[in-house]
């Protein structure tokens, strides 16, 4: 089975990013769109990457156009709005697809280690959901799009503990 340092993806400016740079870090994982009712949702995910990265925290947003078209813009376009928008620092990944037959490799694992619960099975249902993973590469939480990302410090300050 795949393990989450194995993974590979490519960052927005397109290069290759190994997941074994994270070995040793909490990451938060989230799926994003700009056109989406949760977009506002990019303010809190960077406030916590400024309040937790020199923890340890990384957090990483993949563009996925599959709910309701709402990121339908080019790589440049979706950078360039979540710069001048929130001033998201945080790796933000080339657009890719979080269901059906085109799921990234990131997401066909995150979706085998935290199943949802419902209607859906493991699919991800919106934009905004998201996973958390701990230091030693475990999916430890999957959060519906509509937590908000500072109702996540809780955990991310347990698992920081644990690392301490």
């Amino acid at each position: 089975m795949t393990q989450f340092y194995q993974l590979t993806a490519t960052d927005i400016h397109g290069n290759q990013q190994k997941f074994e740079q994270f070995r040793n870090k909490i990451v938060l994982i989230v799926n994003t769109a700009s056109r989406c009712g949760f977009t506002p949702q990019y303010a809190e995910l960077q406030a916590l990457y400024e309040q937790y990265q020199a923890q340890g925290l990384e957090i990483i947003g993949f563009p996925c156009n599959q709910f309701g078209h709402q990121e339908p813009d080019n790589e440049a376009k979706i950078q360039e709005f979540c710069q001048i928008n929130y001033g998201v620092s945080f790796l933000m990944m080339a657009k890719i697809d979080v269901n059906g037959e085109n799921t990234h490799q990131v997401y066909q694992f995150l979706k085998s280690q935290q199943h949802g619960k419902g209607l859906f099975g493991n699919a991800i249902k919106w934009n905004f959901t998201k996973f958390l993973i701990d230091s030693s590469g475990n999916v430890v939480g999957r959060y519906a799009p509509t937590v908000k990302p500072a109702e996540i410090a809780q955990d991310i300050d347990r698992l920081l503990a644990k690392n301490g």
